[in-house]
């Protein structure tokens, strides 16, 4: 159960992408990829995600699941592309259903949208488990973040969304609707029982100047050295450092074109009477 992993880095965003195989089989998923999204003009491209699309078919890869680890607030979700290209269903956590509820409010979204979780082909619950081909995965739900952040468990790689990040990073924010930074510490901890030889993999890397991006760490390294929540410290210090460090964050430069798209599993808003799409940018509200 040791998968082959793939990563892919939007510069854009600092986003990491993957495609997740077993060699033996051929059989895949491919994790959080991103829609180029250009807030200037409006103009969305597949040219990142292409990049995934690719590497599938010259490896003649099957993809089987296109998973979220959460409905990002940095980026578009490419998921109804790489569906379209390449098959393969889109899956994330059942608690989807929370953060939809929030912000159809907060963007006074049609009528027709529905906060039940349908627009994506599978809503997994915490403990659920899941095939790749031979691969076996495990559903990790890791609130905290969001209401419905997942960590997909495959094999001896994790791939735990915005809950951690290198260790020189330290965490991720708490401050969105529903966020809650007890709730974060307490999913960290969840992830830091794993064997400490397990593969993290991270959806951001964010190393300004001090070096190049990664996108893997192990649980080890995490317990011993993650500036946020290595060994020692409490769940009362990380909700002191996460509330005051998140009180000082801008808000993320594409938090209101993603929310509205990723809610909808990476579907755009129909369009109007006009055939034209449009994103909300709702006054004073977050």
């Amino acid at each position: 159960m040791n998968p082959q992993v793939e990563a892919f880095l939007d510069p854009d965003t600092e986003t990491w992408s993957y495609v997740v195989y077993d060699r033996a089989d051929g059989h895949a998923a491919v994790i959080d990829p991103v829609l180029d999204f250009d807030p200037k003009s409006g103009r969305t491209s597949t040219t990142g995600a292409q990049r995934l699309v690719d590497f599938a078919r010259k490896h003649n890869l099957q993809v089987d699941w296109i998973l979220e680890t959460h409905a990002h607030a940095d980026h578009l979700s490419a998921a109804p592309f790489v569906r379209d290209q390449l098959g393969g269903r889109v899956g994330i956590g059942e608690h989807i259903r929370k953060v939809q509820t929030i912000f159809r409010e907060v963007f006074n979204l049609e009528k027709s949208f529905l906060a039940d979780g349908s627009q994506f082909d599978h809503l997994f619950a915490d403990g659920e488990t899941f095939s790749i081909g031979d691969l076996e995965g495990e559903v990790m739900h890791t609130p905290g973040h969001t209401p419905a952040d997942m960590a997909w468990r495959i094999g001896d790689a994790v791939f735990v969304g915005d809950t951690l990040f290198l260790p020189d990073v330290g965490t991720a924010r708490c401050d969105f609707p529903g966020g809650d930074s007890a709730t974060l510490y307490r999913s960290i901890q969840k992830l830091l029982t794993l064997p400490d030889d397990t593969r993290l993999y991270m959806c951001h890397d964010y190393p300004g100047d001090r070096r190049a991006h990664e996108c893997q760490t192990t649980v080890a390294a995490q317990k011993r050295d993650n500036i946020h929540v290595r060994e020692g410290i409490s769940e009362a210090d990380f909700v002191r450092m996460r509330t005051e460090r998140d009180a000082t964050l801008e808000m993320p430069r594409l938090i209101l074109p993603s929310v509205q798209v990723n809610i909808r599993a990476g579907q755009l808003p129909p369009p109007e009477h006009n055939g034209v799409r449009y994103l909300k940018i709702p006054i004073d509200q977050l």
